[in-house]
């Protein structure tokens, strides 16, 4: 696999992404930052602390979407974690935090699972790497890194958090 952002890279689009949260929502009220499990939580804890950094403490939350996605039947059968919000969610901006932007159908889910959790004001996507090919409309407001692939192609993201080291790779898939 190629290296394409090492951890230097990583954390320097982790904080322009929590500028880019700041400007759009000109600060830090009402904003909740939801991590997707696995690899958006820790990435949405990053943030987090980048915008308290720069602003002030931001809540985050994680969803465990598992029970939400479209392929059940063509998965294997994963563990199902946690879904915790620390705040209600209704009449916030919640920013769903991801790795990967790829199909578009996790983000669906997730969507499908903050619906069950309560009514934000409006929900921003924050993801890593924008890969392309989606099959779904769903478009990403925050993106550390476009990364045009061909389907082939595999991106993998490790964050030190769970893989014991930061970077992005991309290679065939295998």
């Amino acid at each position: 696999m190629k290296a394409l952002l090492d951890a230097a890279d990583l954390a320097r689009a982790v904080r322009r992404i929590a500028h880019e949260i700041l400007e759009r929502n000109r600060g830090a009220d009402d904003l909740v930052l939801v991590g997707i499990h696995t690899r958006g939580i820790p990435l949405a804890r990053r943030l987090a602390a980048a915008l308290a950094e720069a602003e002030a403490p931001v809540p985050v939350g994680e969803l465990d979407i598992a029970l939400y996605r479209d392929d059940l039947d063509r998965r294997p059968v994963t563990r199902v974690g946690a879904t915790r919000v620390p705040v209600p969610i209704d009449d916030r901006v919640v920013v769903l935090v991801d790795d990967v932007l790829y199909t578009g159908r996790s983000v669906r889910a997730a969507l499908d699972c903050l619906a069950d959790l309560g009514r934000p004001r409006r929900v921003e996507l924050a993801v890593l790497v924008d890969r392309g090919h989606r099959e779904l409309p769903i478009r990403a407001d925050y993106v550390g890194k476009n990364l045009p692939t061909s389907t082939l192609e595999r991106v993998s993201v490790r964050l030190a958090e769970v893989d014991g080291e930061d970077g992005v790779w991309v290679g065939a898939e295998q």
